[in-house]
């Protein structure tokens, strides 16, 4: 249905220059909804194109369309348009598409057959009986989220069964009549597509599409989530014959015009077990003692021509998925691992930007062009973090023509780590969780990943150049796809500021917040017991970076400009922030009609890429859970040490060393009874006074662990008196 809805989209586009923006002036400047030829006189525009764009606004829940066909916005109406959020219980809330109203409570009785991440229209009713939460009624499904469900098939009797989801926040089993079971038994996964939505007492109805195994077979459970996050591991026939004629050669041809720097030294340094190396660095010292940095980015652009079925494709997909067993790429692996990727001592197309830096980690001069390279050596983080850090003879034989290069590149690292800290930039230090399988995807092993300094001068490399960029296309004033983090919103702002005073901090926030102020925290508390707890609520409290065509800044950053350049083999906005530069490299500017025909797609292009990204982050997470749950499932009974990471009011979630983490129900903890004060995060004995805190030592045994529902329960230890909280 979004496919199609962009397709509706481009057509409307062709048929005039009327945009959304001034309907929705009109709209809100008027005192009452407006008819079709209302509008048409206010505005004077086309009445031909008007309904195309008044159908793509009504299907994005931007306006309303009233039984007499009167157009009104939401906000005017009193009703409120946002994204459905289960719960397993049956309720839900409402998460509004404007950014600074809480959530919205709903019953299931007033869900109106909407599920977990529909799009609705909800009228508000008042507040909640608790008093907490406004509380409203679906009265519009916008657009349906879930037509396909991953589940596994219960007969109920010899007529029909249902399909109980994996995702449990979507509420309603799904009822499935015989006829449309496809043969499934009990205990079956499988994929159901429903033809027929809830209703007030009525589960959905479904038919079974697919078999994807018994529950417990091998490979299934990771299959599952694949399915479940609509995930394509094999490329249709058209997108494969396309790549097929691309050649895995650079030829002459592809070389002209080009800085031929295949005699610089570089390399590329990336993890073990990467294939889609996409980024490659060089560095040298200048005679003034500045640092001349080379980031060079694989030009997937030349390859990947726009509205080709490569494109088409890549579009669709937004990015590469990287599960814990597998990789589900963006490109096909002829593109992502072969051309593209800048392997060790093969000639490769890239998009060069060389900055020379000084002392104090600004970029003084820079330059941008298209260059064939070839990489030295294809480092990995473990050996460059082993020269810088330890005495390894053998690497340091191996790699000594760059080891210097190495010392340098660490030196130039800290200076702009130390030059974004000083602006404010946001350095949280949650390390990762990584899984660790034999050959049947079982898991053997969960360690937790520190950043190493190899980590750190890849990552400070990469957001110097997206900078650098970012500033470059701004200066020439192109269409162009930005990286955004706006700043926390009032309300979480304010409640972040009354769990601080507690610390005796506060953030100001008058002439609005700088993340310099956060920043300082942070720093403050670094060595402090309180600091995990401190960074974790602030973490909670900032907004979720996304796409934009707007330049709204990236708090995290502490930058006006910043856009995602380093990596279009797996990332489809950095793919078009190459087109862009590669067309203002060639031809200075952009024409006017290529730049209005950009201006009309970067808003798509942002929706899409945003909404991928999220799939993505959900499917990659969920993956590393269930592999976390299976792992500890060996280990019931046994009692281990952790650390308070989260507090709630139904209990306290507790990390284990390795990062795998669990839940203490609050009903466990029977030497009290246990209140929760949700402004400064903490769970307190009501007769003892005893208080957990996030950040909390404690010892835990592990009483369940079940891989169906993934969930993992602890119970606390009692621990001598004098110790614990």
């Amino acid at each position: 249905m979004r496919r199609k809805k962009k397709e509706r989209k481009k057509l409307a586009r062709k048929k005039g220059t009327l945009e959304p923006e001034a309907i929705l002036s009109c709209l809100r400047s008027a005192s009452r909804p407006l008819s079709l030829s209302e509008i048409v006189e206010q505005l004077g525009c086309d009445p031909g194109e008007l309904p195309f764009v008044l159908q793509e606004m009504e299907e994005r829940g931007q306006v309303i369309r009233t039984r007499k066909n009167r157009y009104g916005i939401p906000e005017k109406m009193n009703l409120f348009v946002g994204t459905i959020q289960g719960h397993p219980r049956g309720y839900a809330f409402l998460i509004p598409d404007d950014g600074r109203m809480e959530d919205i409570f709903i019953s299931r009785e007033n869900l109106g057959g909407a599920m977990h991440n529909d799009r609705v229209i909800v009228r508000p009713l008042g507040l909640s009986l608790q008093g907490k939460h406004l509380e409203g009624e679906v009265i519009r499904v916008i657009e349906r989220a879930n037509t396909r469900v991953v589940g596994v098939y219960e007969e109920a009797n010899r007529h029909f069964g249902f399909v109980v989801p994996d995702e449990k926040r979507l509420g309603w089993d799904i009822f499935v009549p015989r006829a449309r079971a496809k043969g499934v038994k009990t205990g079956d996964k499988v994929v159901v597509e429903i033809t027929s939505w809830p209703g007030p007492r009525r589960n959905p109805e479904g038919r079974i599409v697919e078999r994807l195994g018994a529950v417990g077979e091998p490979g299934i459970d990771i299959l599952s989530i694949v399915k479940k996050y609509g995930l394509s591991e094999e490329f249709p026939r058209r997108v494969m014959k396309e790549a097929e004629a691309i050649p895995l050669e650079v030829t002459p041809e592809d070389r002209e015009g080009r800085w031929d720097l295949r005699e610089l030294p570089m390399v590329t340094i990336d993890g073990e077990d990467a294939k889609d190396l996409d980024d490659a660095v060089s560095l040298e010292r200048l005679p003034d003692n500045n640092y001349r940095l080379g980031v060079h980015i694989a030009d997937v652009s030349y390859y990947v021509k726009e509205n080709s079925e490569l494109d088409k494709e890549a579009f669709r997909r937004g990015t590469s998925v990287y599960l814990v067993d597998r990789v589900i790429p963006m490109l096909p692996a002829r593109l992502s691992n072969g051309i593209c990727s800048l392997n060790a001592g093969e000639d490769r197309l890239a998009i060069s930007v060389f900055m020379e830096i000084n002392a104090e980690g600004n970029v003084v001069r820079y330059e941008i062009g298209p260059s064939v390279i070839r990489v030295d050596e294809r480092m990995t983080y473990t050996n460059v973090r082993r020269i810088l850090e330890e005495d390894v003879p053998e690497l340091y034989q191996r790699y000594s023509s760059f080891v210097k290069t190495f010392q340098e590149m660490k030196e130039l690292c800290l200076i702009l780590r130390r030059r974004r800290r000083l602006r404010g930039a946001l350095d949280f230090d949650f390390p990762e969780s990584k899984v660790t399988l034999d050959e049947e995807g079982r898991p053997v092993d969960v360690l937790l990943m520190e950043q190493s300094i190899a980590n750190q001068i890849i990552e400070e490399f990469m957001l110097i150049a997206n900078e650098t960029v970012a500033r470059h296309l701004t200066k020439m004033e192109v269409p162009l796809l930005y990286r955004v983090h706006e700043e926390p919103k009032a309300e979480k702002l304010n409640a972040l500021n009354e769990f601080l005073h507690g610390f005796g901090f506060h953030i100001p926030s008058a002439n609005g917040v700088h993340p310099r102020f956060f920043q300082e925290i942070l720093h403050k508390v670094e060595d402090r017991p309180e600091r995990l707890v401190v960074q974790t609520v602030m973490l909670r409290s900032l907004q979720h970076a996304r796409y934009d065509p707007k330049p709204l800044g990236h708090f995290g950053l502490a930058v006006r400009y910043y856009t995602h350049f380093t990596s279009p083999i797996r990332r489809y906005p950095d793919l078009i922030v190459h087109r862009v530069l590669r067309e203002v490299l060639a031809h200075g500017k952009i024409p006017a009609k290529r730049r209005e025909k950009l201006e009309q797609m970067m808003p798509v292009y942002a929706e899409q890429t945003s909404e991928r990204e999220l799939i993505a982050e959900e499917a990659e997470r969920e993956t590393v859970e269930l592999k976390q749950v299976e792992y500890i499932s060996q280990f019931l009974g046994e009692v281990f040490d952790g650390i308070v990471v989260s507090i709630t009011s139904f209990g306290m979630f507790v990390a284990l060393p390795n990062g795998i983490e669990g839940l203490v129900h609050v009903s466990t903890m029977t030497d009290d009874y246990y209140l929760f004060n949700e402004k400064n995060y903490t769970l307190t004995g009501e007769h003892s006074g005893k208080t957990f805190r996030i950040g909390d030592r404690v010892k835990v045994q592990l009483v369940r662990a079940s891989v169906e529902s993934r969930e993992i329960d602890f119970e606390l230890v009692p621990q001598p008196p004098g110790q614990g909280s």
